[in-house]
């Protein structure tokens, strides 16, 4: 996959098929207002702990209860809250495939540079690295500093772990249902692709995800180029995301990927009812 070339606010990303896709950058507006949701579920959080802690405690002898506390209370309390004020954007991130409540909630979605989905490893560095945004008040001043000085428009964070945060444009590949929705014309076994070499366990599959591959895979030839390689994109995201396959970068292709796994999953399970 080539590197990505940025212009006018969009990241150009160029497909191991040689087919751009295009990504609308987020602007600060929309970024400013996912953080702000997300940190007022993170306050409403912190608020309700803390008020069950003083029903259930006497609040007047609060103090005297943490300073006698046992050593594993006090890091147990202080893991909590590290995990609800620095953990939850990675862990999000993490499990909602680049999403945080916030981000869903305004269609925006952290990805590699590459366009490729995030990692763990990337998602924690790149929240661990969002204290260095706000350290200096007003809060965010330099996560604003390096959006603006990036073409990219990205912080600290994502020049480290080599994220950008993206809009959703579901309008430029074909909804779900109007590409599957229609009779089957093509057989989803034909290949048509250099078979994708990886290896994961497809035993994390479930019915229903194989289901939306042989779907795709014989439909794919109804669409055009450009929606076609977008189609492909948007169905092995999830999947490359949740079984983590090991694969040679340089050979890899969306469509041979799904192909490969399409053929090695129906061949493990022919004979299984």
């Amino acid at each position: 996959m080539s590197a990505a070339i940025t212009s006018d606010e969009t990241l150009v990303i160029e497909t191991p098929e040689r087919v751009p896709l295009h990504f609308a950058l987020a602007s600060i507006g929309n970024r400013f207002i996912a953080c702000a949701i997300d940190h007022a579920i993170q306050i409403v959080v912190l608020i309700t702990m803390v008020t069950v802690f003083l029903m259930i405690s006497n609040a007047a002898d609060v103090g005297n209860r943490l300073l006698n506390a046992p050593k594993w209370v006090i890091a147990l309390l202080i893991i909590i809250q590290f995990l609800i004020i620095n953990g939850y954007f990675a862990i999000f991130e993490w499990i909602w495939r680049g999403q945080t409540p916030g981000k869903r909630w305004m269609k925006l979605r952290v990805i590699r540079e590459d366009g490729r989905p995030i990692s763990f490893f990337e998602a924690m560095v790149r929240n661990l690295l969002r204290v260095v945004d706000f350290i200096v008040p007003p809060f965010y001043s330099i996560g604003l500093i390096s959006v603006f000085a990036t073409e990219r428009d990205q912080r600290v964070g994502d020049l480290v772990a080599g994220t950008v945060v993206v809009r959703e444009r579901e309008a430029e590949a074909p909804a779900f249902a109007e590409v599957f929705g229609s009779a089957i014309s093509d057989p989803a076994m034909r290949r048509t692709c250099q078979p994708v070499q990886f290896t994961a366990d497809l035993n994390q599959l479930t019915e229903q995800e194989i289901s939306v591959v042989e779907s795709f895979l014989r439909r794919r030839w109804d669409l055009k180029d450009y929606p076609r390689q977008w189609m492909a994109w948007r169905v092995s995201m999830p999947i490359l995301f949740k079984l983590r396959p090991q694969y040679d970068l340089a050979t890899f292709t969306y469509e041979g990927f799904l192909e490969e796994l399409l053929h090695r999953y129906r061949e493990k399970h022919r004979f299984i009812d």
